[in-house]
């Protein structure tokens, strides 16, 4: 599997200059090469090497690795479409490989390339970044945020088999609760909830002053509710994955396309970061072995888990359900989460019934089938 194991170097007043500059010399150098394989309809990285090389490795006074770097980073800007001229910041982050740049774990250091020749440059990272290092493969990208370099290097882990297992632990995701497990655990999102709200006021507040402390201030916590939604996400991620390991169970998460569209609430509370969410989960769960199964939700928060009637009318509010048929009352989350868990356990033990994946066309059964072919699990 690949990880990515991100370290925050410790540069000199000096070499912090030289990395500066080599990242602005990098990106310059970039630029041209965009702008000459756009003149000349060239976009394929062998074409672009043989008509750049020379000039651009003289031009800018880059090592002959640095030269073809930066021509595979015009290249890959290409692939993605050919409509419009590259342009790359001045610094913008620059992908390193094992040629520039070499990593010195047990020292805590790199040795990198710099426009005033190689530089060794301590660290920081914590236990779990070394422990990824050690299995460092590939490129490493250099990047400027917020006046600081770091470097994000990509990690080669094996991942061990995955458990042997016959149950799955369902996991709704919602916005009163920002996911609820098949067993009943609720991880709430009022304390969540009531952090963006204060978030969303203060910089309300700051860009109606609009004085210049005002605007300091905003730019101070800028991402403050992005780094506390990526935090909440890895606790929720992990507990979800330690319940799962612990039981001997694998995870059933709903098909998170089109999840924004899906919720009925305003825009404010539809911008939780599901997907996120999800990629965190699959992630942890691979490393420790943990099965991931993804589902179509369809229905699981209408149906009845006892009996299988399917109503719209069955979940009387937002967080309460009660079936019109055999009176079965519970919490909406974990009714539709209980659902979502014998999907899991349909899709791997009856192989007929694989179409109620989401990436099938017979995703959308009508109800009533749904409900018989969930209730028929239920009994087998």
């Amino acid at each position: 599997m690949k990880l990515t194991a991100k370290v925050k170097l410790q540069p000199t007043k000096q070499q912090f200059v030289i990395l500066l500059d080599t990242l602005k010399t990098a990106n310059a150098a970039c630029n041209d090469i965009s702008r000459q394989a756009w003149e000349r309809k060239t976009f394929k990285q062998f074409d672009i090497h043989h008509v750049v090389y020379r000039d651009i490795r003289s031009r800018y006074i880059l090592s002959a690795q640095m030269t073809i770097r930066a021509i595979a980073k015009v290249a890959d800007a290409y692939k993605l479409d050919k409509k419009v001229q590259r342009v790359f910041a001045s610094t913008g982050g620059f992908a390193y490989d094992n040629r520039i740049l070499s990593w010195k774990v047990n020292k805590q250091a790199v040795s990198i390339w710099t426009i005033e020749g190689r530089q060794t440059i301590p660290f920081l990272a914590g236990k779990r970044q070394i422990d990824l290092l050690k299995s460092q493969r590939g490129e490493s990208d250099l990047v400027l945020i917020d006046g600081v370099f770091y470097l994000f290097a990509a990690c080669d882990v094996d991942e061990p088999e995955p458990d042997d297992i016959q149950e799955y632990l369902g996991v709704d995701l919602g916005v009163a609760n920002i996911a609820t497990t098949s067993d009943g655990k609720q991880f709430a999102g009022s304390k969540v909830n009531s952090v963006r709200k204060r978030r969303r006021r203060q910089r309300r507040r700051l860009q109606k002053k609009g004085t210049k402390s005002a605007r300091r201030r905003a730019k101070k916590l800028s991402g403050k509710e992005k780094r506390f939604a990526n935090d909440i996400n890895h606790q929720i991620s992990k507990q979800l994955v330690e319940i799962a390991k612990r039981t001997g169970r694998g995870i059933t998460l709903e098909d998170l396309k089109d999840i924004r569209k899906r919720i009925r609430a305003r825009r404010n509370k539809r911008s939780w970061s599901f997907h996120d969410l999800g990629q965190k989960i699959l992630y942890k769960a691979r490393l420790a072995g943990v099965p991931v199964v993804f589902v179509d939700p369809a229905y699981t928060s209408q149906m009845c888990s006892v009996c299988g009637y399917i109503a719209k009318h069955n979940r009387t509010s937002q967080s309460s359900f009660k079936c019109r048929q055999c009176g079965h009352a519970s919490n909406a989350d974990v009714n539709a989460a209980v659902n979502i868990s014998r999907l899991g356990c349909l899709s791997t033990t009856h192989t007929s019934q694989r179409s109620l994946l989401g990436t099938s066309p017979l995703a959308h059964l009508h109800c009533t089938k749904r409900s018989a072919v969930l209730m028929s699990a239920v009994g087998s």
